[in-house]
């Protein structure tokens, strides 16, 4: 688990997030680098992170969207792919979270290269433009409307972007149902591991008409 059900518990928003409790508390402060790399090597063991940046596309100089980063397990490969010249903004709806994301991104060398920003539940918060990827794992299921978060983060891909879909396989029906409502163009759906779907769209051709969202 990536731990941004700890910003919805403690921020009361039923925005972006995860299906189980972290394994961690809200308030554990400060962890070693020990517990960082057990938690680390816990979450890429079980979900593959590096068949989700390979379905990303990113290289270093790529400017990524991380939405509902919590804690920053999957965050940390992104900076890795894009490092040193590229860019990882990880949005989370509370900004202690994205505090405790920063450790485990110090002790990687990466801190650098993330940019944390907290956003308005079911608000992209992306710029226009800007992003060669946006990457929603285990957080669309949590928007109260994803068609419309879909549609308004659209605006902020740079021609030829995609919008990646990673969640649990329960939630794939709701998922690809409103990506393709959203307009959205499926290039390629693989399960990097037995539990999850992982699902690359690309923007529809009249994009340009779509509004970016503030």
């Amino acid at each position: 688990m990536r731990g941004i059900l700890i910003a919805l518990v403690t921020a009361a928003v039923a925005a972006c997030g995860h299906d189980a409790a972290p394994t961690e508390p809200p308030d554990r402060g400060s962890a070693s680098a020990d517990d960082l790399a057990r938690e680390q090597a816990r979450f890429d063991s079980e979900r593959r992170p590096d068949l989700v940046v390979k379905a990303l596309g990113l290289k270093p100089g790529s400017r990524v969207a991380d939405v509902g980063a919590g804690l920053g397990l999957l965050t940390v490969h992104l900076a890795r792919a894009v490092a040193p010249t590229g860019k990882v903004t990880a949005t989370d709806v509370a900004a202690h979270v994205l505090e405790l994301m920063k450790q485990r991104l110090a002790v990687a060398g990466l801190d650098g290269v993330v940019e944390g920003r907290v956003v308005a539940a079911d608000t992209p918060g992306l710029e226009a433009g800007t992003y060669d990827a946006i990457l929603l794992a285990e957080v669309d299921n949590y928007f109260s409307d994803p068609v419309a978060w879909l549609q308004a983060a659209l605006p902020a891909l740079k021609p030829g972007g995609r919008i990646v879909i990673e969640n649990r396989i329960h939630h794939r029906a709701k998922s690809m149902a409103a990506a393709q409502k959203a307009g959205l163009v499926l290039r390629d759906e693989t399960n990097p591991v037995p539990t999850h779907f992982l699902a690359v769209f690309v923007a529809p051709p009249d994009t340009a008409t779509i509004k970016a969202s503030p």
